[in-house]
This record gives structure tokens, C-alpha cells and sequence, in this order.
């Protein structure tokens, strides 16, 4: 099964960087629900993070950082939830 959801969150810094920047690492998941389990961990982490579909996936979703909470703890139709861009 070929990914369709990406989870993006911030590394921590290692204290070793020269200049400053915001490294991230990126995930993808098969399913949205597997998606939001790793966003989870990486959220109760204290981490920046956000998520959304890998094109061509369609309806296209995008879950900003700070609406990844409302969507992590949205377990009915993500798609209803306030706050959570949807593109087509």
C-alpha cells in the first residue's frame, strides 16, 4: 500500500549547530490513523508538528501545528473538525 499521509516535526537541537535552524525530519504512513499515532508521540514530546495528505491524495489535507491537537484528539470524521484546512 502506497503512503498517502505525512507526519513533519521538529528535531531537537543537539547544541552543535553553528547557526541557527529548524531541522525536521518527515514520516509517511499508509493510513491517517497510523499518521496520527506517530503525531501523538511526537506531540506528547513536546515537539512542533504537523501532517497531511502526500499528492495526488484527494480531498488534499494540511493539519498546521497548531491545529494539531484538535486534530489528534478528533476520532469521529477528521474532516468536520474546525480549524483544519482542506484543499482540493
Amino acid at each position: 500500500m502506497n503512503p498517502t499521509w505525512y507526519v513533519t516535526f521538529e528535531i531537537r537541537k543537539s547544541g552543535t549547530l553553528l547557526k541557527q535552524r529548524s531541522p525536521r525530519e518527515t514520516r509517511t504512513f499508509a493510513t491517517e490513523d497510523e499518521a496520527k499515532q506517530f503525531a501523538r508521540g511526537k506531540f506528547d514530546e513536546g515537539l512542533a508538528v504537523f501532517a497531511g495528505t502526500i499528492n495526488p491524495q484527494l480531498p488534499r489535507r494540511l493539519i498546521l501545528a497548531s491545529d494539531i491537537q484538535a486534530w489528534l484528539s478528533d476520532d469521529r470524521d477528521s474532516t468536520s473538525a474546525p480549524g483544519l484546512s482542506q484543499r482540493e
